[in-house]
């Protein structure tokens, strides 16, 4: 991270206002971009892009792929500007609500509509140029989107995405039930990368839109991936699986602690990390071709579960619990380097939190990734606390209010989670003595921090309580659906937010500010 400071706004697409569900990449997106340019925002943090589902209630952490794009976030509207939408389609398709929250499984199934015409309509009268720009498309990203064009249409043929109870020739992707199938869903796979096609056309667009007016995006990526996913299917050799079931051996989560006296199993697979003392080749040409990927579509990218890459928890997957886990190497620093090598400079920042070792520690700085602070986690009434700012010992670090998993400020303020007397000390550290506004005195205590980035959900600067949170970690439903009405972000929230941007050295002067 470079010497220079900044702060930016965490807001996930699904998020910004729109008449079509959930928040898309068309105007409303445009509109974010230069609210956050006017308010002298250089960053704008995003939630992980990968396609979501209602059997993982549509959390952005739980996907069937880790290449492909949500497609839960095409902008209608300019399909239909390519003409491939009629206006009377579009209406069909608009719920008209201006509400502070989505119906996530409405909006799926209205856009899986809506995409089936769009893409009817593109095939039968797409001109050469578009021809020649999808296939084009197709075959750059034929790495990963053969396959996950083909899981999608088996699970959907299936009606599952746990491909091992699919038949095994096609679970085992025997060539000749690969083939057999590609030819008996050629529809569907059409339909699946036409998906894919618009949504990177139309990110892309975003992207650029957002650079030219100094703003660059973080991203995110999930550490682990799920099973039930187009990447253990087509991959299977990069993960820790029963040779003769294909089921994972051993799972992932995280072993007992304070709040959670049995621990939590995700379950996820583990990767191969070793083969003979040294990294596993198709596990690092994995990452690395993940990695590359999502760092076309991001200008930084935030590394969730950091701590991984130096231990992981590993629970035998017929445990019901974290509790018989034990903790096992990661790949290290070696890792890295191998990235570096292959990819160049990495703009990563590593997700940090919890109850780190002095080896997670070790890694993150050897390699230079700036870590994370959160200022909620600050208040427990020790004054060693490494989240208060006086403790902050290197501007390379990104301070947070909050993140996608807290509360909002003002809701764990003045909510019940937190008690009388550690609100007193807040009052106390903050040097003021009411609690009106609580929101801008915590923002303005992230701004002022020797931190070279502060973040700020949008929730913050607009002073929501905890009604509005993102999400709640453990709650399996009723997460991920906030979303901003239109007109929220004022101007006159925007020109305090730029005030304060400007008080404490954090305006881009040049636009230029990278990580």
């Amino acid at each position: 991270m470079n010497k220079g400071r900044g702060s930016g706004l965490l807001l996930h697409i699904t998020s910004l206002p729109g008449k079509y569900g959930c928040g898309t990449l068309g105007r409303e997106a445009a509109a974010f971009s230069d609210f956050l340019a006017a308010s002298g925002q250089s960053y704008w943090q995003v939630l992980p892009l990968a396609p979501v589902c209602p059997h993982w209630h549509f959390s952005p952490y739980s996907s069937p792929s880790a290449m492909a794009g949500n497609e839960l976030l095409i902008d209608p509207e300019k399909m239909h500007s390519q003409g491939w939408l009629s206006a009377e389609q579009l209406c069909e398709s608009a719920d008209g609500q201006n509400s502070d929250f989505v119906d996530l499984a409405g909006t799926a199934q209205r856009k899986a509509s809506l995409l089936a015409k769009a893409a009817g309509s593109f095939a039968g009268r797409r001109s050469p140029d578009e021809k020649n720009i999808f296939e084009r498309f197709c075959f750059e990203q034929r790495h990963w989107l053969d396959d996950y064009s083909l899981f999608r249409a088996l699970a959907d043929h299936f009606n599952t995405m746990q491909w091992t109870t699919w038949p095994e020739e096609i679970a085992r992707r025997q060539p000749a039930a690969m083939d057999r199938w590609r030819k008996e869903l050629a529809g569907a796979i059409h339909f699946r990368q036409f998906e894919q096609f618009v949504f990177f056309r139309q990110w892309l667009e975003m992207k650029e839109y957002a650079n030219r007016q100094g703003v660059r995006i973080i991203g995110d990526i999930p550490f682990y991936i799920n099973f039930e996913s187009a990447d253990a299917w087509s991959h299977p050799e990069i993960f820790e699986l029963h040779k003769s079931s294909g089921l994972p051996a051993s799972v992932a989560g995280v072993p007992p602690d304070y709040f959670s006296p049995t621990g939590q199993r995700w379950g996820n697979p583990l990767y191969r990390w070793q083969e003979g003392g040294t990294l596993h080749a198709p596990t690092m040409d994995w990452w690395t071709a993940r990695i590359g990927h999502l760092l076309r579509l991001v200008d930084v990218l935030r590394i969730d579960h950091f701590r991984g890459f130096d231990t992981y928890w590993a629970i035998p997957a017929d445990e019901p619990t974290a509790v018989k886990g034990h903790w096992l190497p990661g790949p290290g620093k070696a890792f890295f380097d191998h990235l570096q090598k292959k990819l160049g400079r990495l703009p990563l920042v590593a997700e940090d939190l919890g109850e780190l070792t002095l080896g997670v520690e070790a890694l993150r700085d050897s390699l230079g990734f700036p870590g994370m602070k959160i200022l909620q986690f600050a208040f427990d009434g020790q004054n060693d606390n490494p989240y208060l700012p006086h403790n902050f010992t290197s501007s390379n670090c990104l301070v947070y209010t909050g993140t996608h998993d807290n509360n909002t400020s003002n809701g764990w303020f003045y909510g019940q989670e937190t008690n009388p007397q550690t609100k007193q000390y807040v009052l106390d550290y903050l040097g003021v003595a009411h609690r009106d506004e609580f929101h801008w005195q915590f923002i303005r205590l992230a701004m002022q921090s020797i931190a070279g980035l502060a973040i700020f959900p949008a929730q913050d600067i607009l002073g929501y309580d905890g009604h509005f949170r993102m999400n709640t970690p453990g709650q399996g439903v009723g997460n991920w659906s906030w979303k901003l009405t239109q007109g929220a972000l004022t101007p006159e929230i925007g020109q305090r937010l730029r005030k304060l941007t400007g008080l404490y050295s954090r305006l881009p002067v040049n636009r230029a500010l990278v990580l």
